[in-house]
């Protein structure tokens, strides 16, 4: 039984995108310039999991690399021909390809979208409470502590 007035249904492109472009601190916020996040497991309430339907423009890039202590993630593309880079190097995608980064692998991950046309995709990740990120290219640890991510140098220095 449904006992809210959320949606049984939408169109995901129509879902209004995130207002704010990245968590991230200033360096690394700006540097997700362009990409745009709908939240679409938001409009339904969900909470043991995310789905973004989210888009990079040309030049643009999914996220800092990155590898999750806690988090599965899974990402399904749609439109596009976005490069996946992990430790093992760089992975050209196209649509109806996917990708899933299993939590405590260590293998650090993004997607860049080095073409002139906008990539579109799916991404799905669980809200594993304790989850910590490490990004093996930049000064930063993320935890995420009661629903929200804490972000701090890699010596431990907070933002």
């Amino acid at each position: 039984m449904i006992t809210d007035d959320r949606p049984v249904a939408v169109t995901a492109a129509e879902v209004p995108p995130r207002s704010t472009p990245s968590n991230y601190p200033e360096p690394f916020a700006s540097r997700m310039a362009g990409r745009t996040k709908r939240a679409l497991g938001a409009v339904f309430g969900l909470a043991n999991f995310g789905v973004n339907l989210t888009e990079l423009p040309p030049g643009a890039v999914s996220a800092l690399r990155h590898a999750h202590t806690r988090q599965d993630e899974f990402v399904y593309v749609l439109q596009g021909h976005p490069v996946l880079r992990t430790d093992a190097g760089d992975t050209p995608l196209v649509p109806g390809m996917c990708a899933g980064f299993r939590a405590g692998s260590g293998d650090a991950h993004q997607l860049v979208n080095p073409t002139d046309q906008p990539v579109v995709y799916l991404e799905i990740g669980d809200r594993s409470e304790g989850d910590a990120v490490s990004y093996p290219d930049d000064d930063l640890r993320a935890t995420l502590d009661e629903g929200r991510w804490v972000f701090v140098h890699k010596d431990g220095r907070p933002y």
